[in-house]
């Protein structure tokens, strides 16, 4: 795929001036607590007053995070835009201790800082917000507080509701990258502040962090519903409460693409989106290519919403597409092959439902009657598409023909046109199960003229679920149910001479926590069907404006490695483990090293209650007088009434013990 050249009077980004940068102000907050920021700021900001963007995110900008507030910094910075890096509450150098994601004194804080932001004699008094994940995350929870100085933001790779769209349930089930996402958190909460900004805080204030740490694991396994816990700082519920413009950014590789689904069309602001065919993380470097340069659109937005400046990006289709030939796990590393498409608004419409029923076992146009049909899985299946949010190329779905081979199966015929899909595919079906609690998960496939499938979207539901996630109700054994499954959102060329596949199977593993028992599941073909958003695209599409970025190479040496194993009678083993990365921070003196999320994964064909997910993390840190060590471990184990959940963090000073915080927790399963 090529570049296209800019039409003529294309807006071009300003000539890139010098930058003043801030180690490190302080900002002191309502409750006295106070929050480390870095600053970046246009050096003739003094002369001519700037717009600011804010960023929060708990992730350390003096070491681990440092070269990417330095980049983009120095990017917007010099483009005539301020940036401001926090962080959060209880992490880095801030004050106070971080003991959840999300929480309203988090979103409290952001509002403070936007307003100090605001008054600086450097501002013009216009700020924005953005942020990838958690920063994302971060810029709809504050926006929705509606500071007056806040004019604009743009959430990458985020979610609007929590519960559903964010690692720690999919469908309602307790998933893998929830497991990941533990240890993680646990060692981004017990890390400690710098000693050369702190000073002689350091030591109270690392040994106030490590108390406070959370069992985590077991918090987030106890609220298995979407109670008022998930719906605190889940702006599906109150999508009205943003009222600034907003720009959404994510990747058909990052499962958080489910917020473009829902939220611009109850958006009542001016609003963008951008859906690239990358994974967690920014349009440039991006994994799997094509790239953007992604700093020129960034500037473009900024400068219309924060400055006034013309810049056209309001004139162009609200929605950009990368619509891909082919899928990630089948040409990773990348580049992907395809195109960028335009809409004006979502739903599109050009999109129409397409509706393939699941008649003689096959996919077809025409519905039909027949015997009913039987789901239940003698084997595992779901190893070809372990992980929900994938970060690297091995964790991202391979090859499917081995979990269809252990699926029902339904086909198209070889297409004889191509099929575009743009949007979130349903499966609606009529389905009893043998047991009171059961799951059922979908693929959609695209199997090319030699056979090989691989994943387009998914979905799962725990069944108790099929009324509401905020309202689970076990299953009554025979009874019938109308289900409906809405899979991941997709954009998607099959082509001519492909076939559509639909995979059906009673679990994914370890994408999710198994149900208790092996259900059986009885599906009637009347009626079932596979809602598809099919697309007929026009006969030409709005020209791309954000250029390309040249390509970055990939780097093997820092994925992890994942070894698989299977005896012959179905005991399964997954292992996953990171290189130990190391690094050194010169400019401000501290060694850095780490290792993990790491899992051990097992479990045995037809026996769910031999699960057992075991999770591990590292981080060390080394400055000239002072060594920290981190180490996370989680472990998960269940019997048909609870879960088991041993935790513990350990910390190590100057290479002796210094603190180990052990907790052990049965939660009751819903």
């Amino acid at each position: 795929m090529t570049g296209k050249p800019e039409p003529a009077g294309a807006w071009r980004l300003p000539e890139r001036g010098g930058v003043r940068e801030i180690e490190t102000t302080f900002v002191t907050v309502g409750d006295g607590t106070r929050l480390a920021l870095q600053l970046w700021i246009p050096a003739d900001a003094a002369r001519h007053p700037a717009p600011v963007v804010l960023e929060s995110i708990p992730y350390r900008k003096r070491d681990r995070y440092r070269a990417y507030g330095q980049y983009w910094g120095r990017t917007l910075a010099g483009y005539g835009v301020a940036y401001a890096r926090l962080d959060v509450r209880g992490s880095g150098d801030s004050g106070g201790v971080l003991a959840d994601e999300y929480l309203p004194s988090e979103q409290q804080d952001g509002a403070e800082v936007i307003a100090w932001l605001a008054a600086q004699p450097w501002c013009n008094g216009a700020v924005g917000v953005r942020g990838v994940s958690w920063g994302g995350f971060s810029a709809l929870q504050t926006a929705a507080l509606r500071p007056p100085a806040l004019k604009a933001i743009m959430p990458m790779c985020a979610s609007d509701r929590r519960f559903t769209d964010d690692a720690h349930y999919v469908g309602g089930a307790f998933a893998l990258t929830g497991l990941k996402w533990t240890t993680s958190f646990k060692i981004v909460a017990a890390a400690p502040p710098d000693p050369a900004i702190v000073g002689e805080a350091w030591a109270e204030m690392w040994a106030a962090r490590l108390e406070a740490t959370p069992p985590i694991a077991a918090r987030w396994l106890s609220h298995q519903s979407e109670d008022a816990y998930w719906r605190q700082g889940s702006l599906a519920f109150d999508p009205a409460a943003i009222a600034c413009p907003v720009y959404l950014v994510g990747g058909l590789a990052d499962p958080y693409n489910a917020i473009f689904a829902r939220l611009p069309p109850k958006l009542t602001v001016p609003w963008k989106g951008l859906i690239g065919p990358w994974t967690h993380g920014y349009p440039a470097p991006a994994s799997p290519g094509p790239s953007l340069d992604w700093a020129f659109e960034e500037v473009r937005w900024w400068r219309e919403h924060l400055a006034g400046e013309a810049t056209g990006i309001m004139d162009e289709p609200r929605l950009r597409v990368f619509m891909p030939n082919a899928t990630a796990a089948a040409v990773s590393p990348g580049p992907i092959p395809g195109r960028w498409i335009a809409e004006d608004a979502f739903p599109a419409a050009s999109v129409e439902r397409q509706d393939y029923h699941l008649a003689g076992g096959a996919l077809a146009l025409e519905g039909g009657e027949g015997p009913a049909i039987d789901v239940r899985d003698s084997r595992v299946v779901g190893l070809r598409s372990f992980e929900w949010v994938p970060f690297a190329p091995p964790e991202l779905p391979s090859e499917q023909s081995a979990d269809d081979a252990r699926s029902v199966i339904f086909d198209t015929a070889p297409l004889t046109e191509p099929v575009e899909i743009l949007g979130r595919p349903a499966l609606r079906v009529t389905i009893s199960s043998d047991r009171p609690a059961a799951h059922l998960a979908a693929r959609l496939c695209d199997v090319s003229a030699d056979g090989r499938s691989h994943l387009v979207s998914f979905g799962v539901l725990n069944l108790a679920h099929r009324g509401g996630h905020d309202r689970p109700s076990p299953l009554t054994p025979g009874q019938t149910y109308e289900v409906t499954i809405d899979l991941a959102f997709a954009a998607h060329r099959f082509e001519p001479g492909h076939r559509l596949r639909l995979a059906l199977s009673s679990s994914l593993w370890p994408l999710v926590w198994p149900a208790p028992e092996i259900a059986t599941l009885s599906l009637s073909p009347a009626g079932a069907r596979l809602e598809l958003p099919g697309r007929a695209p026009p006969t030409a599409e709005a020209p791309m404006p954000i250029p390309l970025a040249a390509p970055t190479a990939p780097d093997p040496a820092r994925w992890p490695t994942v070894e698989i194993g299977e005896t012959p009678d179905g005991h399964v083993r997954l292992k996953e483990r990171w290189p130990v990365s190391e690094a050194v921070v010169g400019d401000v003196g501290v060694a850095l090293s780490g290792s993990g999320p790491n899992v051990v994964l097992e479990m045995s064909a037809g026996d769910p209650l031999s699960c057992v997910w075991r999770a591990e993390q590292t981080s060390a840190y080394r400055w000239a007088d002072r060594a920290v060590e981190l180490r996370a471990e989680v472990e998960i184990t269940a019997e048909t009434t609870h879960f088991r959940v041993r935790e513990r963090l350990v910390a190590r000073l100057d290479g002796e013990a210094y603190r180990e915080i052990p907790h052990e927790t049965d939660v009751p399963r819903g």
